[in-house]
């Protein structure tokens, strides 16, 4: 199951036990949180969809920690003028952990697409599916923060991962 939730303005696909990292919440880390924003929520071929939101539907959450996104450097230039202005910026980050979905009541819209797949396609989707799971898989380290990755690097024992970039650690880490 899963459901596409507003969390601080900013909209989410989200699914059970899945981490996520928003912009900066109230809260102290562990505590538990609750959105009831829910725009749509899908179980298999059952989709129910908010008009904007769903009635009843509510996403629980648990505070993870709040850290530091990674560095955004914004440079400012005007050519032939002299003119340039360096500055950089990090997003104060929350990281949560869906515990549940609970949806209750709102529209079941079922796409038409959905209705017209015959058991050919179905399978078809299905082989697609494992394929992405499978590219998923491999592609794990590449979700996570430079500062993660960091944190990997030295619970692993690597050496000079403080002057690794990203690709680098996921490449010592693999």
């Amino acid at each position: 199951m899963y459901a596409i939730v507003e969390i601080a303005g900013q909209q989410f696909k989200v699914a059970k036990d899945q981490k996520v990292f928003v912009h900066r919440l109230e809260g102290e880390e562990g505590d538990s949180v609750s959105f009831d924003k829910v725009l749509l929520t899908g179980d298999g071929d059952n989709i129910t969809v908010g008009a904007p939101a769903i009635e009843g539907a509510l996403v629980g959450a648990k505070i993870n920690r709040h850290l530091k996104g990674d560095k955004v450097i914004v440079f400012k230039k005007k050519r032939r003028k002299g003119y340039k202005v360096k500055n950089g910026h990090r997003q104060y980050l929350t990281e949560i952990v869906i515990e549940s979905i609970t949806a209750k009541g709102g529209k079941k819209a079922l796409t038409e697409s959905m209705n017209r797949l015959s058991k050919a396609g179905k399978k078809a989707s299905e082989s697609k599916a494992e394929k992405k799971e499978e590219k998923k898989a491999d592609n794990d380290l590449s979700k996570h923060t430079v500062a993660e990755l960091k944190e990997m690097a030295k619970e692993k024992g690597i050496e000079g991962y403080s002057s690794m970039k990203k690709a680098e650690l996921i490449e010592a880490l693999s």
